[in-house]
């Protein structure tokens, strides 16, 4: 991919760390850090400086690797319980997306599997089932974004919310995904990117990547899509996700359920695209998905240089909300395009 010269997740040359872009200092500065320690990871998560569902997933896997590394001199049962320990402490960093518990507990069962194992054996293992996850979503949003890509035409202005692209999952991304392959192969698409607020994923990140990419890209303040919609500018809304329950009730970035009505109002398609993995059939319905709150501090003076509010103002700020299964054209996965009824064409896909 000519438009991001390194993935956003992969481990340094000794393979004694993990290395992430910094997407708190971007689009101004790309910067990188190498990550040894579980708080150091725990704080990227936290922090944002790693994001995205599917990147997320990777960057746990890597972790996962890297922290064993530490472990290489316990007994088989203290390896196990230190690895749970290290899982549940990265698990707490952001509960919504399903990526993170979902690479977590497949790198434990791969280690809970080599019952007659030593610590280095399951420390390497760890490292080859991390390249597996990578390599994975690599695929994986290869065959989202050519899945997306069959349900537009050349000319289409898109709305996208968020940031669903190479920055956050590997390569060319899950919303963002066949916007950036059909550039590859000649489409020209307006793109109309919502800056989404508090923290500007879309202005910052979003914009960043189709830029470069050489893609028509317009950034609108989130309160703008309805007129843009209104006067025609929108063929259809992309965006990622964080979960999937097994009804199809999907969350993703603060915002998107409300595009989601408009769309409907308009009569403009509303697909929704992730991997699999995003999908949690032990998750009845949207009603089942935590919430991530998070600091105020984003609202009031983030890009501030003093407080923009009266002070003993109080404030809201979730960081994802719900969009009902009855608002979604289609969830456009690696596996195929699932159509509603979607409690029938997810629990085909997940067989």
């Amino acid at each position: 991919m000519k438009y991001l010269d390194n993935d956003p997740v992969k481990l340094n040359g000794p393979k004694d760390a993990v290395v992430i872009i910094d997407q708190t200092r971007l689009p101004k500065e790309t910067v990188f850090l190498e990550l040894k320690k579980l708080e150091e990871m725990y704080d990227a998560i936290k922090t944002l400086s790693v994001r995205g569902a599917p990147c997320i997933g990777v960057f746990a896997g890597y972790c996962m690797a890297v922290l064993s590394l530490e472990q290489r001199g316990a007994d088989h049962d203290g390896f196990i319980k230190a690895m749970k320990e290290n899982a549940d402490r990265l698990n707490l960093s952001r509960p919504t997306a399903v990526n993170l518990s979902w690479a977590l507990s497949r790198q434990i069962r791969k280690i809970e599997s080599m019952t007659d194992s030593g610590p280095e054996d399951m420390s390497r293992a760890l490292f080859e089932e991390a390249e597996r996850i990578h390599e994975e979503d690599i695929r994986m949003c290869l065959s989202i974004s050519e899945n997306g890509l069959s349900l537009l035409k050349n000319g289409d202005g898109l709305l996208t919310h968020c940031n669903a692209g190479a920055l956050a999952t590997t390569r060319y991304g899950t919303g963002l995904g066949p916007i950036l392959l059909g550039k590859e192969r000649g489409y020209e698409f307006r793109v109309y990117s919502d800056e989404t607020r508090p923290l500007l994923q879309g202005a910052r990140l979003t914009a960043y990547e189709l830029a470069k990419a050489g893609v028509d890209v317009t950034v609108i303040c989130d309160n703008m899509a309805n007129i843009c919609m209104s006067e025609g500018r929108i063929d259809a809304v992309l965006v990622g996700c964080d979960r999937v329950a097994s009804n199809g009730d999907t969350a993703n970035k603060i915002g998107t359920s409300g595009l989601a009505v408009l769309a409907k109002h308009h009569g403009i398609p509303f697909y929704v695209l992730g991997p699999y993995s995003t999908i949690d059939m032990n998750c009845d319905s949207g009603k089942d998905i935590k919430i991530e709150q998070r600091d105020p501090e984003e609202i009031s003076t983030m890009w501030y240089e003093k407080p923009l509010t009266v002070e003993g103002a109080k404030y809201y700020n979730p960081a994802f909300d719900v969009t009902d299964h009855d608002l979604i054209t289609a969830i456009i996965t690696d596996k195929g395009i699932l159509y509603p009824p979607f409690k029938d064409s997810i629990k085909k896909v997940m067989s």
